[in-house]
């Protein structure tokens, strides 16, 4: 698209009042026209009259297919953007989203990944980031004019007349309240502040901590979060829907302060004149400076979209909100609601039966190719997820679906993950989408220090509880306990097998060698169902010392000589290094205690350089010839991976194109000679 000859064509995907702002934008623009409007009710009164010179159609999807829009506008409620930003990165349409752009920091990083993917641009529509009035605020923190900051201060805060049940801000299924409609307008200002504070685009704050009152309907009436940042910098930041509140910026230096009234209004929606006042100490401390503008305020954002886009960028430019920052500030956004205990319901399990795209969840995904496991009933993925980081329903949900859909169905948990979260959210969504057969379930109990017989059966029975299921699929020990005789384990493990509350092969997590042998030798002795798997470390680098305490690794030549002999699955966890693998600068991580107690070793970095010089070959990552690697041993090796967004999910897939020979494997680990590597395994 040439930037002389046309203009960006844009279309509104849903004509609400703020649209109705940006479409005024889009006519004072120098970029931009409206070409399209999507509504749900077409025949509207006001539609033509609010929206001149554009074509109204029927639906969202007939602008997302409309050949006359380049880009769309999406000013729907808050729990629609996702959905819709995706579907339009599919069709190929650069996205400017309002704010939020989506209810997480993990929707919307599903958002960027689709833009990522498609080519396609994605921005987050904060109007006051590109006025003129906000870099002059930006030039006088740089400039030293109050001094080192040291606090910040804003409000966006009004007050509805009564509470209305039936109005957005109120409902709790529209996702209402203040932290999400108003609250991330004094967040991305102090983050923005605390950053020029610095010499950065952007700071994020070290500690988020947050109180609200919910109202009748469960969303925030009113709210404040203090913000800390790591330089010492702290924002106080309140918004409201019930309160009315001054709304004045304070920015407080060492030698005086910045105050600005309602900051994202600038000089006003059709131009006009901002005023920062700088207050100093003595009689002639006072100033007010005048920022003169007569363009329209949405006409900024619409310009600074249409720029990026006719420049083939994805993401808006500084002073904009990119992909950083806008992930940055739902950051904040979810610890403060976190910190409130504010979760729609619409996150819930009870009403999120789609995916993030609005779909239901697909079967049949071929990226990640399955394999028979002795024991087991069903085929299981090559790769198995855990996610014992999420904390809510909806987080979890977009990795979940998106590690099925692509073909997996084996997942990682443990009674101890999220103190029972993790295996609680499994079990939501395997009910909720219907997959529980489907799928293969891990389960991992008797963690120190309560490593005992007796407390399997226990544990057991409330991990199945959570998982909503009367089985889990594959069970491991998750420590060992050597006081304890190893027939005692078996025997524990052996009757859940015989009650059916395990019904594939159970074996231990941690466990060595001469435990394994002695536990195996005890159930055939005892026609018991013996242990047929093991969940220890195995990766390319050796786990020099344990990551925590009770870890075992089965990455030395005796434990793979073991391996391979029995034939003994492995489901091997940190099989990629935990990051030793992703530093290819050399030993330059020093200041990380772990990586350099675990991995640092001459054998290891010689690992990690043939590991660099095979992906510099296959147009891989060292990362991914690690996974390989793993993925790769004579005998049934089951990495385990623990992506926390699509992205990385993805990257990890890469691995899966590699196919590893017996000389290439020789070669990565001990530097003989090898033949080849090749693509496409």
């Amino acid at each position: 698209m040439n930037s002389e000859s046309r203009k960006i064509r844009w279309g509104i995907l849903g004509p609400g009042n703020i649209a109705k702002a940006f479409a005024g934008g889009v006519a004072h623009s120098r970029t931009g026209t409206l070409a399209a409007i999507g509504a749900r009710n077409p025949g509207k009164a006001g539609l033509a009259e609010n929206f001149p010179g554009a074509r109204i159609l029927d639906g969202y999807d007939a602008l997302l297919s409309d050949p006359e829009s380049d880009a769309i506008y999406i000013s729907t409620p808050h729990p629609t953007h996702a959905e819709w930003a995706i579907k339009a990165a599919e069709a190929g349409k650069h996205v400017l989203c309002e704010k939020p752009m989506g209810l997480t920091a993990f929707e919307a990083d599903a958002m960027i990944h689709a833009a990522r993917k498609a080519g396609t641009f994605l921005g987050e529509a904060f109007m006051y980031r590109l006025h003129p009035q906000t870099l002059k605020l930006v030039e006088l923190v740089k400039s030293g004019a109050i001094g080192d900051i040291r606090m910040i201060k804003s409000s966006f805060g009004f007050a509805m007349p009564g509470f209305m049940p039936e109005h957005r801000l109120y409902a709790n299924d529209l996702a209402g309240g203040g932290i999400l409609d108003v609250g991330g307008y004094p967040v991305s200002m102090a983050r923005l502040i605390a950053g020029a504070a610095v010499g950065k685009p952007f700071a994020e704050p070290d500690k988020v901590v947050g109180a609200a009152h919910l109202g009748q309907s469960g969303v925030d009436e009113w709210a404040s979060a203090l913000l800390h940042f790591p330089d010492g910098i702290v924002a106080e930041v309140s918004c409201s829907i019930s309160l009315a509140q001054d709304n004045v910026l304070r920015i407080v230096g060492t030698k005086g302060r910045i105050e600005v009234a309602d900051f994202w209004y600038a000089g006003g929606k059709e131009g006009g004149t901002g005023e920062i006042r700088i207050i100093r100490p003595g009689p002639d401390g006072n100033q007010v400076i005048e920022v003169k503008e007569d363009r329209w305020l949405y006409a900024f954002e619409v310009d600074a979209a249409g720029e990026a886009i006719l420049a083939g960028k994805q993401e808006l430019a500084w002073p904009g909100m990119g992909w950083a920052d806008s992930l940055g500030n739902l950051r904040v956004l979810d610890k403060w609601r976190a910190a409130v205990g504010l979760e729609y319901e619409i996150e819930k399990p009870a009403k999120r039966f789609n995916t993030i795209s609005g779909r239901p969840l697909r079967s049949g995904g071929t990226a990640i190719r399955k394999r028979e496991i002795p024991g087991l009933r069903r085929p299981a993925s090559c790769l198995a997820l855990g996610f014992e980081d999420f904390r809510t329903f909806s987080s979890g949900a977009i990795l979940l679906d998106g590690f099925f859909e692509a073909g997996g169905n084996l997942f990682d948990t443990g009674y101890v993950y999220g103190a029972g979260y993790t295996e609680a959210l499994l079990g939501n969504w395997l009910q909720n989408r219907g997959v529980r057969e489907q799928s293969v379930v891990i389960g991992k109990g008797a963690h120190s220090p309560l490593c005992y017989p007796d407390v399997i059966g226990k544990q057991l029975a409330q991990s199945l509880d959570r998982l909503q299921s009367d089985y889990v699929d594959i069970y491991f020990m998750h420590r060992d306990n050597p006081d304890v005789p190893v027939d005692e384990f078996v025997d524990a493990m052996d009757q859940e097998a015989r009650a059916g509350r395990i019904r594939g092969p159970f074996g231990g997590s941690n466990w060595t060698r001469e435990r394994m042998d002695a536990a195996i030798a005890y159930a055939e002795r005892t026609g018991k169902q013996k242990p047929g798997a093991l969940s220890n470390n195995f990766s390319l680098a050796e786990m020099l010392d344990p990551i925590w305490a009770g870890c075992v690794t089965s990455s030395s030549d005796e434990w793979k000589a073991w391996l391979i002999a029995r034939q003994m699955p492995n489901f091997a966890w940190s099989s990629q290094g935990r990051g030793f693998f992703t530093d290819r600068a050399g030993r330059d991580k020093r200041d990380n205690e772990e990586l350099v107690r675990v991995w640092y070793s001459d054998r290891n970095f010689g690992r990690r350089d043939r590991a660099i010089e095979l992906a510099d070959r296959l147009g891989k990552s060292p990362i991914h010839v690690a996974l390989a690697y793993v993925l790769a041993q004579p005998f049934p090796s089951v990495p385990l991976i623990g992506p926390r967004t699509l992205g990385e999910l993805e990257d990890s897939l890469q691995a899966l194109d590699i196919s590893l020979s017996p000389d290439d494997l020789e070669w990565l680990d001990s530097g003989s000679e090898r033949r080849r590597a090749q693509r496409g395994g």
